[in-house]
């Protein structure tokens, strides 16, 4: 028994330093990028990394036009993420600024049983104005989250969540060049109303990457060549197909911890279910802006109302002509799909965002929620930075012919 342990404990090492990156040489891992988000500073107290969280009310702009009033912590949904190597005592000292008692509980991560954040269970709940200590040493490496186990259909429906990425004690490889994490939300807010609300269970109408919807979302940038790890986080009531153009990936890692190489799998589509992590991995070997986005359809687009009726099909000449004398300007909508909506803007309630129709370098891009680019360049500043739209050279782009 000692020597099957001592041989799982070995293959478990071996499968961590072959399923993660390399890092360079300058620090001990690569930084994880959380996009339209920010990274938890910490500093060393008698050996121990201590990181300061407060849970607040938070104001975020899902997209120009649209401000909604969520929760969430250190001023952001999500919250900031917290980054550490595995062998880090860590120490977490979170402060509640809610209106009601919360907790924190760290997602797929081993520790003691009071340190699991689960309120009534394995703590006293923090009280508003109260703050709470959490210290515990990193056992394991990967992807994981952090969120409250208090009140959890009110606080995680109004954003609360942030990321936990703990990174291996030895450099691994294959070397990773870019590394992004994305939480996916899902939010009901009215039309009109700036508070999400959290009594839904099915009918959402905002989906977002890192609490943004596109055009809102910043793209992820990286150079021909480059080695690009994606991580998805999932506290949302549904799971998430997520799809990439123009290259393969693999997935790596679950919140169970990294996968063996010779089980890892390529995928174009890899569902994130509720309550997971996912991290995959693909090398950028062309260049372009290459979409990334939910395979749900109604996900990708914003402001979606489920009571509209279906009109495809019908002539709707003659009743728009007379629904017009009562209702000046109405006009009919679906009879032959939806494409020339998506470049109207008809007016909406305040508040309320355009289902889709983002400018894109050839006309509107029909796409909102959650949805983002991969823009992949052979020649890049050094700080990553935006480079534009692509240029696509003559001879390779689609066209009319005759």
């Amino acid at each position: 028994m000692l020597k099957r342990r001592a041989f799982m404990q070995s293959a478990a090492a071996l499968v961590a330093a072959a399923a993660l990156p390399a890092q360079p040489a300058s620090m001990p891992y690569v930084p994880v990028v959380t996009p339209n988000g920010s990274t938890l500073p910490w500093r060393k107290v008698n050996g121990v990394k201590e990181f300061r969280l407060t849970a607040e009310p938070v104001r975020r702009e899902f997209a120009p036009g649209m401000q909604v009033d969520c929760w969430g912590y250190n001023g952001s949904t999500p919250g900031p993420t917290i980054e550490a190597v595995e062998g880090d005592q860590v120490r977490i000292l979170v402060t509640n600024r809610l209106p009601e008692p919360t907790s924190v509980h760290w997602h797929g991560i081993f520790l003691p049983n009071g340190m699991d954040g689960v309120s009534g269970l394995t703590q006293h709940a923090i009280q508003p104005g109260q703050t709470f200590a959490y210290e515990f040493t990193l056992r394991q490496n990967g992807t994981y989250m952090y969120h409250p186990h208090a009140d959890e259909m009110t606080q995680m429906a109004m954003g609360m969540m942030g990321f936990l990425i703990v990174h291996p004690r030895r450099p691994p490889t294959p070397r990773i060049d870019r590394d992004f994490c994305i939480f996916l939300m899902e939010w009901l807010v009215r039309p009109g109303t700036t508070r999400p609300d959290p009594f839904a269970m099915t009918d959402f109408n905002t989906f977002t990457f890192n609490s943004k919807v596109y055009p809102a979302t910043h793209p992820l940038v990286a150079r021909t060549g480059q080695r690009v790890r994606l991580r998805f986080a999932n506290v949302s009531m549904d799971s998430h197909p997520i799809h990439i153009h123009g290259v393969r990936m693999w997935v790596t890692a679950t919140d169970g911890g990294p996968i063996p190489a010779s089980a890892q799998w390529p995928e174009t589509t890899v569902s994130v279910p509720v309550g997971s992590t996912r991290t995959l991995e693909f090398v950028a070997d062309v260049p372009g802006d290459w979409p990334l986005h939910c395979h749900k359809t109604h996900h990708v687009m914003n402001a979606m109302e489920h009571d509209v009726p279906n009109m495809m099909g019908v002539n709707q000449s003659g009743v728009a002509q007379e629904v017009g004398k009562l209702i000046p300007g109405y006009m009919p909508m679906g009879e032959n799909g939806m494409y020339d909506m998506a470049e109207m803007d008809m007016g909406r309630p305040p508040n309320t965002l355009r289902m889709g129709a983002a400018p894109g370098p050839y006309g509107p891009i029909d796409m909102g929620g959650m949805f983002t680019l991969v823009k992949v360049r052979d020649h890049l500043p050094k700080g990553y930075e935006d480079p534009g739209w692509y240029p696509i050279p003559a001879g390779t782009q689609s066209r009319p012919v005759r």
